[in-house]
Parts: C-alpha cells; structure tokens; sequence
C-alpha cells in the first residue's frame, strides 16, 4: 500500500516595520513544528502589493476589507513624540498638541500615520526620506518626528527620547491575506492571533 506524502511547505508572514509578530510565532512554532514560517520584510509603501506574495502578512491601515482581500483588525499603535534627549518636551511624561506649538514637524517619506493637524512648523530643509533619518535628524535638536510607538523602539538612539501624544492618530495593525487563498496554514494562524487554542473549532 503506497504511502501518502505530504509535500513540505512554509507559512511565509509578511512583516511591515515595527509590528510585533513574537507572541504568535512562537505559538506557530509550538503548534506546528513540522512547517517553518518564514518572516518576510515589508515596507508600508507597497504593503498591498507585497500582500500578494506571501501567506498572510501584518499590515497598517489604511488597508480595506475588498473583494479579494480579507482583513482583521490586532490592534492599535499609540502615536509618540520623538525628540533630542535635550529637548524640554522629554521633561513631561506625556504631551498634548499644545506642547508641539511652533515645533519643527519633520515627516519622513515613509510616514505611516497621514496628516495630524498638529500646530507645528514645516522644516526649512530638503524632505528626510526614512524614518531612521529623521529620527538621526532630531537627535541633533532640529525638529521633533511622531511615529507609532514600535516605531520610535525599532530606530531607538541614546541621544532621542520619545513621549506618547495624547489624542494623537493611532496606527491600526491588521492581518491581511488573499480571500482566494485561505489556506489551512492561514486558518491556524489566524487562530493563534484570535488566541484560540489548538483544539478549538475554527
């Protein structure tokens, strides 16, 4: 009697800058030791494209629930104000829009939070294209950058600091995945986010 093979496979997650998969992996490693998962990279720029390229994978909003697209909400990133470790606005524990009046807002070209309507100034100086950079920039005291919190972990410096900002937009992470392929691999995984046990019914 021939015996069934099963063809080895990777779950292969799609990862954008600052989410925090550990928790989950972790339990995909315990619960289904015979398939690797393979974290990939994203950027937030081209999320959506990079969505079509892997199993599942942690995204940012704005990103919607379509056609051929299913998304689950995890949760929301708290906004932080990262500034010089010098700065006077690292003397409080939290900040409010009235304490960044006539701050130089420096926003990256890969911002992830949009607009925010802060009472800051422009900077003076040529666009700073990432994240990293302008948290390098701010560190020198030129300017103040707002970025979810993972955000301000990932590019930490000796020389910043950074403080929540009250009432500032958050940053929803999602689970995003192609409807057309929800695979077994996906319903585990999307079992393990939901905190399902490994006997649960799906």
């Amino acid at each position: 009697m021939a015996t069934r093979t099963i063809d080895p496979r990777t779950f292969r997650l799609g990862v954008v800058p600052g989410a925090t998969p550990g928790k989950w992996i972790d339990t995909w490693k315990k619960r289904m030791p015979r398939i690797p998962i393979e974290i990939v990279p994203i950027e937030f720029a081209s999320q959506r494209a990079a969505i079509e390229e892997v199993d599942a994978a942690l995204v940012r909003r704005p990103l919607e629930d379509t056609d051929d697209l299913h998304v689950i909400p995890l949760y929301d990133e708290v906004p932080v104000v990262v500034a010089s470790a010098e700065s006077h606005l690292m003397a409080v524990d939290r900040l409010t829009a009235n304490d960044l009046v006539g701050e130089v807002l420096i926003t990256p070209g890969d911002d992830v939070l949009g607009p925010l309507d802060l009472p800051t100034l422009a900077p003076e100086f040529a666009p700073i294209a990432t994240t990293e950079d302008a948290i390098a920039t701010v560190a020198s005291g030129v300017g103040i950058v707002v970025v979810p919190m993972s955000l301000a972990r990932l590019h930490h410096r000796k020389d910043v600091g950074y403080r929540p900002l009250l009432a500032g937009r958050t940053s929803p992470v999602v689970l995003a995945w192609r409807r057309e392929h929800t695979t077994e691999d996906v319903e585990t995984f999307i079992g393990i986010v939901r905190g399902r046990s490994a006997n649960s019914s799906r």
